[in-house]
């Protein structure tokens, strides 16, 4: 068995115009506006999926992680802190990612999500933990309009990952397993879900009408 290539060979097996893209994403609202305008989102129709970030370029579409990974590589590819964190959902709802950036000593965010709200995160926030509970009130289960976000993690520095989630062919389910293991935290600490109020009915309503038209 070939050696994992190191992060920094890692972007040399990229073709030039992935290390194009990549060279363009240098802040995090360039990188925001290429997940936003520059992919489609993985609707993982031919069986889950955890695409690299050199695929997620070639097919050009992307689901959380695989967005928050693409960021993450971006970021890394300027040289700059690259990180990942979970936001866990109860048994109803999925999990999603994101990528946390700190700007002026604040933290912000850069997220793949076809939900309204779930995206960027201006850095305004004091910490991360303030960061991912700001995700709370949009973190909704469509069904039922129950509010779901339960938990979440300390961020994951990318470098501890083995360096071929930004290149291989395979899929790097690895990566929201080594997510999974970290130290996560309780959103609600304490209060009882039983307590909590359904989504405003006016921003459901405006996810259904979204997810309708995006159908037509």
């Amino acid at each position: 068995m070939a050696p994992a290539l190191s992060t920094r060979e890692s972007f040399s097996v990229f073709p030039k115009d992935c290390i194009g893209i990549l060279r363009r994403l240098d802040s995090p609202n360039k990188i925001q506006d290429y997940l936003d305008n520059g992919l489609e989102y993985n609707e993982e129709q031919g069986g889950d999926t955890c695409l690299s970030v050199l695929e997620v370029l070639k097919r050009g579409r992307a689901h959380c992680i695989e967005g928050a990974m693409l960021a993450a590589a971006a970021r890394l590819y300027h040289e700059k802190p690259a990180l990942l964190l979970d936001l866990r959902a109860n048994e109803s709802d999925d999990d999603h990612v994101i990528m946390p950036f700190k700007e002026d000593g604040k933290w912000g965010a850069v997220a793949q999500s076809h939900f309204m709200g779930l995206g960027f995160r201006e850095p305004i926030h004091s910490s991360t933990a303030e960061l991912a509970r700001s995700y709370f009130e949009l973190y909704y289960d469509v069904g039922s309009a129950k509010k779901t976000l339960r938990e979440y993690s300390v961020p994951l520095d990318v470098c501890t990952l083995k360096p071929d989630w930004l290149y291989s062919r395979k899929d790097v389910f690895y990566v929201s397993k080594a997510l999974d293991k970290v130290r996560h935290y309780d959103v609600l600490s304490g209060f009882s879900a039983r307590r909590l109020r359904p989504a405003d009915s006016r921003l459901l309503s405006a996810e259904k009408l979204l997810r309708a038209q995006s159908k037509k």
